[in-house]
């Protein structure tokens, strides 16, 4: 349980950085506010949240359109999730198509950390045999 919480812990920070990267990129912060560390740890939760809820809906009922596209469509997916993560978070807000962009690298430093983690479980596997 420990362990699942760190991975958890791991992938929130990863997320919360992603969207700071994206946000400090592309601009999305609403005029005259000035977001802080919690705004995108606050962020990366409800992205998390948003992710684990409404994606396998989204990605159900959009799978003819995933499967005509040869799977692209998931970018548009990926976007989606960031989009309507943002517009629960005040103070941080992205036009569709910047939250898609956004969403291109979540899923680049979500890959890059679970190849992290899956490196350093293998190789704590191999240690104790």
């Amino acid at each position: 349980m420990r362990k699942q919480l760190i991975i958890f812990a791991i992938r929130w920070c990863a997320t919360s950085f992603g969207i700071w990267l994206a946000v400090s990129l592309w601009g999305g912060v609403e005029p005259g506010t000035q977001p802080t560390v919690w705004t995108y740890i606050g962020a990366g939760l409800a992205f998390s949240v948003v992710n684990s809820l409404l994606r396998p809906i989204i990605t159900i009922l959009s799978l003819p359109a995933v499967v005509l596209t040869l799977g692209l469509f998931m970018l548009v997916v990926n976007g989606l999730m960031v989009w309507i993560a943002l517009l629960l978070v005040p103070s941080l807000n992205m036009s569709f198509w910047q939250a898609i962009l956004a969403g291109i690298v979540l899923s680049l430093i979500n890959y890059v950390v679970s190849e992290i983690l899956d490196m350093h479980q293998t190789n704590s596997s191999r240690s104790k045999a």
